[in-house]
């Protein structure tokens, strides 16, 4: 059997959750979605949380919330997945990339400083990897009328300061993703969390076509009719099921124990890496916060033809690693698009060349652990 980068978690409770609801009534707009969201704020510390059916629809969810539209400009990582940058696309603004610093491989103030400008309606900092990106100092540097929206979708479960992620205290919104190698998995799906009331009311109707059942938003008032509904966006099909919902608050449960491993595997890899000379490890948590591990990066010091080497060796042995992430503005849609050309951020490009994501989830056997070990201390 080949040994993923990542892989989902599943018992029988979260079977039986399942089954519970194909048994049940409602398989979609049903009470399953609603103690999802319920749950998920108060894990995250947050009064309210929308579901979303993907991390990308969040994105988008999240984007237009916050006001993006065609002639802003939405500053992101440049490491991160193509969704977070795609959301300001898709509502007409331009993306702009941030470089990450060589420390941590997260946006700071500076690097987003660096590209901010009149123009910026959003910033999308991206907790990389699950390592809590700095949240408050970015918040505190940008203008009042900049929009930021934590892209949390690695970080289920960190701690910076002590504080969830997720939990909104110095930023407008924060996303999630659900995907089966994040750190819950629903099949697919997605979240948002907000303090903001207002913002919890745009997502929701935007989630659903765009349309508004509550009397009290209504344009045209119809205090007695029950079937009255007003499209009042341009809004998406972008519904968690009931299904998918009944599998993430059942894998929600177990969301500490599946931290404390995916720690445990990394601090392992730590203890057992450290003496390879050709490999970085990745940074870690700050004294009082906690890393999520969604991935466990290396970084071959020797460059992008070592590190070809050693994935096709992984690959050979059947350790199926991966590249965490191309810089989002090397893709052709963005080259072509918007003109950008290497040399944008160096340090993403440097941290690029030399990346490569082992495996780390919390099924991950020790034996498992030590054939990934043994191939890297052999092939790097």
């Amino acid at each position: 059997m080949a040994i993923p980068y990542g892989r989902q978690s599943i018992d029988a409770e979260d079977v039986a959750a399942v089954e519970e609801v194909l048994k049940g009534d409602w398989l979609t707009q049903g009470p399953s979605v609603a103690a999802f969201e319920q749950a998920f704020a108060e894990a995250c510390g947050a009064p309210h949380a929308v579901a979303f059916s993907s991390g990308t629809a969040a994105l988008h969810g999240a984007a237009f919330a916050a006001g993006v539209r065609e002639g802003d400009e939405l500053v992101t990582s440049a490491i991160t997945f193509a969704a977070s940058a795609n959301c300001g696309a898709y509502l007409g603004a331009v993306p702009r990339f941030a470089d990450i610093e060589g420390g941590t491989w997260n946006v700071s103030a500076d690097t987003v400083a660096a590209v901010a400008g009149e123009r910026t309606k959003a910033v999308i900092p991206v907790h990389f990897a699950g390592l809590p990106a700095p949240i408050e100092e970015i918040s505190a540097s940008l203008p009042d009328d900049v929009v930021l929206i934590e892209d949390a979708a690695h970080a289920l479960g960190a701690r910076d300061g002590g504080e969830p992620v997720g939990s909104c205290a110095h930023s407008a919104m924060a996303i999630f993703s659900f995907h089966p190698v994040k750190a819950i998995a629903a099949g697919e799906g997605g979240m948002v969390t907000t303090r903001d009331p207002e913002l919890r009311e745009r997502l929701a109707s935007f989630r659903t076509h765009g349309i508004v059942h509550e009397r009290e938003r209504l344009v045209e008032p119809h205090d007695d009719e029950g079937w009255y509904q007003e499209q009042q966006e341009l809004g998406f099909n972008y519904r968690l099921s009931d299904i998918h919902s009944a599998l993430g608050l059942s894998q929600l449960r177990r969301l500490d124990r599946f931290i404390a491993r995916r720690n445990e595997v990394a601090d392992r890899y730590r203890r057992r890496l450290a003496q390879v000379a050709s490999i970085e490890l990745p940074p870690g948590a700050p004294e009082g916060s906690l890393h999520a591990y969604h991935l466990f990066v290396i970084r071959h010091r020797d460059g992008a033809e070592a590190r070809r080497r050693l994935y096709e060796g992984l690959r050979d042995r059947g350790i199926l690693a991966q590249v965490h992430y191309i810089p989002v503005y090397l893709h052709p849609y963005y080259r072509r698009s918007y003109g950008y050309e290497p040399g944008l951020c160096p340090e993403a490009e440097r941290y690029y060349e030399g990346c490569l994501s082992i495996p780390c989830f919390p099924d991950l056997s020790e034996s498992d652990q030590d054939t990934v070990i043994a191939a890297i201390e052999e092939l790097a």
